[in-house]
């Protein structure tokens, strides 16, 4: 199998299993990939989807070159169809997915797992990753979103620098740049990634993701769109469940609790 899914309760943890190849994406895992998160989505009891590689090494060191070659080998439109439009397709599903992705970084994170780094809504590395962008040593740019996610997350100059040059960074630059939340030791990450998903799934559905929704879609509006996104993504959850229960919890906290109606 190309990937493992594991659920426990509202969690599920799918884990990039091509170990031997340093979790390579080639296509099948991309396809299985698309799929299990599909299956995610569709089960309502799946409240956060934690994305890992299998052992210690590497997160995924990218696209499975042979795979690539042999579609670049076939013309410009093969190329297309096969690389950029199932990568464009896996990265996008993974930063609009309706429920939080936090990608717990085992190890390296070249290619097309920086991509999929970048496309997370959040992401958690170990001490010993490195993240790269190293498809320039082989003649071409990012090409599952990495040349418009990278700079819009951590500055043009930055982006650039790791795109032209293709060099590693370490986790604490990552997260210094903002391309990870934070680092912790190898041995304590998914527990790090699990209580980050906690967390969040103690919050109600509607409000995760209406917030995602309105981060996602608004990001790279103009301010007075990106607002108006806003408005809209609070307006779907008005008549939810989880504003009734929000509200009257905090209306009916005791009087003497700190901030008691005062704030949320």
């Amino acid at each position: 199998m190309a990937i493992h899914v594991d659920q426990d309760e509202s969690l599920v943890t799918i884990t990039i299993d091509r170990e031997r190849k340093l979790n390579a994406l080639d296509y099948p895992t991309i396809d299985a990939l698309l799929a299990a998160l599909d299956r995610v989505d569709a089960d309502d009891h799946v409240r956060a989807v934690v994305l890992t590689g299998a052992g210690r090494r590497a997160f995924s060191a990218g696209a499975d070159i042979p795979s690539l070659a042999e579609s670049i080998a076939g013309g410009t439109e093969r190329a297309l169809r096969e690389i950029v439009r199932r990568g464009h397709g896996l990265t996008r599903r993974i930063e609009e997915f309706p429920k939080p992705v936090i990608v717990a970084v085992n190890g390296l994170a070249y290619g097309g797992g920086c991509e999929l780094t970048e496309a997370a809504p959040l992401a958690i590395a170990a001490e010993h990753a490195t993240f790269a962008k190293p498809e320039i040593t082989l003649g071409f740019p990012p090409p599952f979103g990495g040349s418009q996610r990278l700079p819009r997350h951590v500055g043009r100059k930055r982006g650039l620098e790791m795109i032209l040059t293709g060099d590693p960074i370490p986790a604490a630059r990552a997260a210094e740049i903002g391309l990870v939340n934070t680092v912790v030791p190898a041995d304590e990450l998914l527990d790090a990634a699990r209580d980050l998903a906690a967390r969040i799934v103690r919050q109600a559905p509607t409000a995760v993701a209406a917030c995602l929704r309105a981060v996602t879609r608004g990001i790279n509006l103009p301010i007075d769109e990106g607002l108006a996104v806003e408005a809209a993504c609070f307006a779907s959850t008005v008549p939810t469940e989880g504003v009734r229960v929000g509200l009257h919890r905090f209306l009916n906290r005791s009087d003497d609790a700190p901030g008691s109606r005062s704030s949320a």
